[in-house]
């Protein structure tokens, strides 16, 4: 396995932007966060798989919660994904953003994902934290390769990666369940070696 503590941030440091900042979530993070989801709730969750079934709702169970930022803080011990709050420097929690199904051996990949206040929406907080993570990605954790998929519909979400230029590869035909129908992703996709050709571009843009 690479040594993924080599790079400019520490594993378990708080990554910083222009003017976003990225850090694992707490139980104490809890009432912004159910705060945030209440506010966004329509806008967010139909972009979103179904919950499982009698599965506790971390928006209105604190313990719900606290077991959720646990499940994070394992898979980042075991290095299977990193999950992310995305604050504002010195400010408030606006979202999420994570890097999930890493696989090592051959691979050295994973998927990225986001979601943001429908309040902050708009505003360039969300491209800057996916330049962020990929910095992550590609300088500490030695990855090869990072993916997104996105509904096609979702234009938005699109937006973000095409503004930082992920390349897109194709659509994955019934690739995973939204809102309880199996849906088609658009797949996109960014290698270290584009990380090396356009890092100085998208640092000077965003970081």
């Amino acid at each position: 396995m690479p040594d993924v503590r080599r790079g400019h941030a520490q594993k378990d440091e708080t990554l910083a932007g222009r003017r976003v900042a990225l850090r694992p979530l707490k139980p104490s993070d809890w009432s912004a966060w159910r705060e945030v989801r209440i506010a966004s709730r329509d806008w967010l969750e139909v972009w979103e798989p179904l919950p499982e079934a009698k599965a506790p709702d971390p928006v209105s169970d604190a313990d719900a919660f606290r077991a959720r930022c646990g499940a994070w803080d394992r898979q980042r011990h075991f290095d299977t994904a990193y999950g992310f709050g995305l604050f504002q420097h010195d400010g408030p929690l606006m979202g999420e953003v994570s890097l999930g199904s890493v696989q090592r051996g051959p691979f050295q990949s994973a998927f990225a994902g986001y979601w943001i206040d429908r309040r902050c929406a708009g505003q360039g907080y969300m491209p800057e934290a996916v330049v962020v993570l990929l910095r992550f990605a590609f300088e500490t954790l030695a990855l090869h390769r990072v993916e997104a998929a996105i509904v096609p519909r979702n234009t938005r979400s699109r937006r973000v990666v095409e503004k930082i230029g992920l390349r897109e590869e194709g659509i994955s035909h019934a690739f995973l369940q939204i809102r309880g129908v199996w849906e088609d992703h658009v797949r996109y996709a960014l290698t270290v070696e584009d990380w090396q050709e356009r890092r100085d571009d998208l640092a000077r843009r965003y970081l």
